[in-house]
């Protein structure tokens, strides 16, 4: 989940490139080495699978193969032939179409402190990881120079002070915008077209990506747009990396509209036709557990799925909490996606 905040540190890309290879899983020492297959945005802290490799003999690598979108369609091509072991990332928006597509061996860990709400999603084929909120993000200054007050929920959008100052990824090509989508439905299931006819009406701008939305249309980074569709995570990370960095106590120069906040699982799952399913239900007991859950806030701006997993302090002094997030079940979403997609596509052209 974010997943896609996790590049805002992209030097941490060369921890996946340099681990990354093509092929399925093969036997390069006198141990066992495991694929992981993730989006490209996938960067977990340096040396984090090192103690793993010590004690049980299995080496991991890393392939990026995209956003979660691209990934996906690449597994669905392969499965039962899969270009690596573990595949981490696919989301509940989407897990209804991996599973649709027999993309996975199931496989859902055990581990002690795993979140048994997380767990229920995950249709007794995947692990839930992590989760986040993709909610509008706001730049509070900018907002601030123009004599505008912050919107409060989606309906908020559509009036006439916040014409032009919008942008979304696509639900088309983006999983964040999907879940944008869907938190629109899930907050005005009668109303949400008349909702985007609106928001169309409005000025609003779509784009392909995330982070295309983030770092080129978000007026923090130099675009002229200072509401963007992103991830309640977003204010610590623009906290953590701060270029020049902030004063030590510093509010976060970004907020998020907690009542546009749609919940996003992300699974790790075993990969139909791996060679290794024994140890790649190992990995995925290690990827759950406090010790990796506990450095992905920092690494990859998200929530633990392992509810023993302590959040360091600076993501927690300027994460705002979601108290009521919008929530729908994958098996609604796989049912109801294309449907809801089509008349989206529709509305906003």
């Amino acid at each position: 989940m974010r997943s896609r905040i996790a590049a805002l540190s992209i030097a941490g890309l060369s921890v996946a490139t340099s681990l990354a290879c093509s092929g399925g899983s093969d036997t390069e020492t006198d141990g066992v080495t495991l694929t992981i297959v993730a989006y490209e945005s996938f960067t977990p802290l340096e040396g984090i699978f090192d103690d793993f490799t010590n004690d049980t003999g299995i080496a991991v690598r890393v392939i990026a193969a995209g956003d979660t979108g691209e990934m996906l369609a690449k597994a669905a091509l392969t499965a039962g032939n899969p270009e690596g072991d573990v595949m981490w990332g696919v989301d509940n928006t989407l897990l209804g179409r991996a599973i649709e597509a027999d993309v996975f061996d199931p496989y859902v860990s055990r581990v002690d402190g795993l979140s048994s709400e997380l767990v229920a999603t995950a249709a007794d084929t995947v692990t839930p990881v992590d989760y986040g909120d993709v909610c509008v993000n706001y730049d509070i200054e900018r907002l601030e120079t123009l004599g505008i007050e912050p919107p409060n929920s989606f309906a908020d959008l559509t009036e006439p002070e916040y014409r032009g100052l919008l942008v979304t990824p696509s639900a088309l090509t983006s999983s964040t915008g999907l879940a944008f989508l869907l938190g629109s439905i899930v907050a005005d299931p009668e109303n949400w077209r008349d909702t985007w006819r609106d928001l169309r009406d409005n000025d609003l701008l779509v784009v392909d990506g995330w982070y295309e939305a983030y770092y080129t249309a978000f007026s923090r980074y130099g675009g002229d747009r200072p509401l963007v569709v992103s991830y309640a995570s977003s204010p610590p990370a623009e906290v953590l990396y701060a270029d020049p960095p902030l004063p030590e106590g510093a509010p976060a120069p970004t907020a998020v509209v907690t009542a546009t906040c749609f919940r996003q699982i992300e699974y790790v799952g075993v990969l139909r036709g791996s060679r290794h399913v024994t140890e790649a239900r190992t990995l995925i007991d290690f990827l759950v557990s406090t010790t990796f859950q506990e450095t992905m806030p920092e690494s990859l701006f998200v929530f633990p799925a392992n509810e023993r997993a302590a959040l360091p302090r600076t993501f927690a002094a300027h994460v705002q909490p979601v108290t009521s997030p919008l929530v729908m079940d994958p098996d609604t979403i796989a049912s109801s996606r294309d449907g809801w997609l089509e008349e989206w596509d529709e509305i906003v052209g």
